[in-house]
């Protein structure tokens, strides 16, 4: 590789045991992070990740809804390599039903905030804490997605939360810019991650063929590494200048009028 663009920098990403986290979890090494600290629920496939990557990286359980657990988990990231530069803010969950507003089930509402919007608030929090104790001119990436610029015929609290992260990232950018601090994220299309397959009992190719369809730019299918790519530039220096900034990877399905 001709650079490394992440050369002795110390990454935790969240929700990094599979889909988009595990394969940035990968990009990240391959570019000369020097720890990739991956923190999931899914111990077993978290630890698998971990070691076929390498020494570089490690396997930490946190469930991002408990501040604590988030709490403690950066603080022994700090402890173990003296400082945090990246924190990707990935883990999210998808709604299980098709809700609209008037049939809205609050207790699915919540399950999906205290992932979504909570958990991505707590981890913005505390990593942002021991940047700004320790002078890290750091960068924070949260994962949204297309929902969050768009309404939706259904899914209501999905696309409600994905707006929330979207308006959590313009607000830290602004309160932590004075910091060195930079808060951006990154909202793909629909990619046909094992989460998204279990959701939709789909195969992998045939969820990228049924969700292709409605992308404008034809000949290419949205993958977890274009996903990845598009967070390394958001956690690298490529992007020095960058906070606030929503960068939206989605085949140029945003440009349509309406979709859903």
């Amino acid at each position: 590789m001709a650079m490394k663009k992440l050369e002795g920098k110390v990454a935790i990403i969240t929700g990094g045991a599979s889909g988009i986290g595990e394969e940035t979890a990968r990009v990240f090494a391959d570019h000369g992070a020097r720890a990739v600290v991956i923190a999931d629920i899914q111990d077993e496939q978290g630890y698998r990740v971990a070691e076929s990557i390498g020494p570089k990286c490690s396997y930490v359980h946190c469930d991002v809804t408990d501040e604590g657990q988030v709490k403690r988990m950066v603080e022994s990231t700090v402890q173990i390599h003296g400082q945090l530069d990246i924190m990707f803010s990935n883990a999210g969950i998808g709604g299980a039903s098709d809700q609209t507003l008037l049939d809205l089930d609050f207790s699915e509402f919540d399950r999906i905030f205290a992932t979504n919007v909570r958990g991505m608030t707590v981890c913005v929090k505390q990593a942002a804490r021991v940047m700004m104790e320790r002078r890290v001119r750091g960068s924070i990436v949260c994962t949204a997605s297309v929902a969050g610029s768009k309404g939706g015929k259904t899914h209501t609290d999905y696309y409600m939360s994905k707006h929330a992260v979207i308006g959590l990232v313009r607000s830290a950018s602004r309160q932590l810019g004075e910091h060195g601090i930079r808060v951006n994220s990154v909202s793909p299309y629909t990619v046909a991650t094992p989460m998204l397959c279990k959701t939709y009992e789909k195969e992998v190719e045939e969820a990228e063929k049924f969700f292709e369809s409605f992308t404008s730019l034809k000949g290419i299918v949205l993958k977890v590494k274009h996903v990845a790519d598009a967070a390394l530039f958001l956690a690298s220096d490529d992007s020095a200048f960058i906070s606030g900034h929503d960068l939206i990877v989605d085949g140029g399905l945003s440009t349509a009028a309406s979709w859903s």
